[in-house]
């Protein structure tokens, strides 16, 4: 009996290649093709919030988005900019769907609440105050507590004209609109999705076109939303290989 655990693709500096998908897809085995799974997101972010931003936290922000069958989600959390997009764990978390999203649709829509806790209409009361000679970046920031990421996306997205008008701005901060436009590659992702269908192995983890070859962890085909769940389950599918391997190798012994 041979027992494989040689992972997804998501860390191939470390051997975790995926190599191993077209040597048994050639052997017969059912294989979904493994793509990046807890990854990071891009944008076309203008090369100055970039340059100016990359690496600063959003933190607490409240994701919005929608499933493929087109139903509301929202999820507290925090993420960080990067110089390509998004990551961090409230993109993480829902990074299956808007993968699903990207290949159907070339892009996924996704909204941020950049100031939980406050209400719009107070928002917008607050910022419709006169601001005297203060520049906008510290008017932002004495109404809404709006300062450098969050006001910078402020300008990212809306246009100088709009950001004069206090009902837009208290709009863009309870809903800030961004096109997710690519997953980033699945060298770089935490783990990967795909892998041998679970209709090619059999309740003990067998490959049912090799017989006596069981398969464990990243190499199945199923998506882990944590690092922490992806651990349980590759340590609990190595569990169920082992003593599908052990039933195994009894019953040919019986034979």
């Amino acid at each position: 009996a041979t027992i494989l655990a040689l992972g997804g693709a998501s860390w191939p500096q470390l051997g975790s290649d995926g190599a191993w998908a077209s040597v048994l897809a050639a052997q017969g085995a059912d294989v979904a093709p493994l793509r990046p799974a807890n990854c990071g997101f891009e944008l076309d972010w203008s090369p100055h919030f970039a340059q100016r931003h990359a690496g600063a936290p959003l933190k607490p922000v409240v994701l919005h988005w929608h499933d493929g069958e087109g139903a509301a989600h929202s999820l507290q959390g925090e993420c960080v900019v990067t110089e390509y997009g998004l990551e961090g764990s409230a993109i993480y978390a829902v990074s299956a769907t808007l993968r699903e999203l990207i290949e159907r649709d070339e892009e996924a829509g996704i909204a941020l609440d950049l100031v939980p806790g406050r209400e719009s209409d107070a928002l917008e009361r607050a910022l419709a105050r006169p601001r005297g000679g203060r520049s906008l970046s510290e008017h932002l920031r004495r109404a809404a507590g709006v300062t450098g990421v969050k006001a910078g996306l402020l300008r990212e997205v809306l246009a100088p004209e709009a950001l004069q008008d206090p009902a837009r701005v208290a709009a863009a901060l309870k809903r800030l609109p961004l096109r997710l436009l690519r997953s980033r590659p699945v060298a770089e992702a935490i783990s990967s999705a795909g892998g041998l269908r679970l209709e090619a192995l059999d309740a003990g983890l067998m490959l049912r076109t090799l017989p006596g070859v069981f398969a464990a962890g990243e190499m199945l085909d199923w998506e882990a939303p944590t690092g922490g769940y992806l651990l349980t389950a590759c340590f609990a599918s190595g569990l169920v290989a082992a003593e599908g391997a052990i039933a195994w190798l009894g019953e040919a012994e019986v034979g």
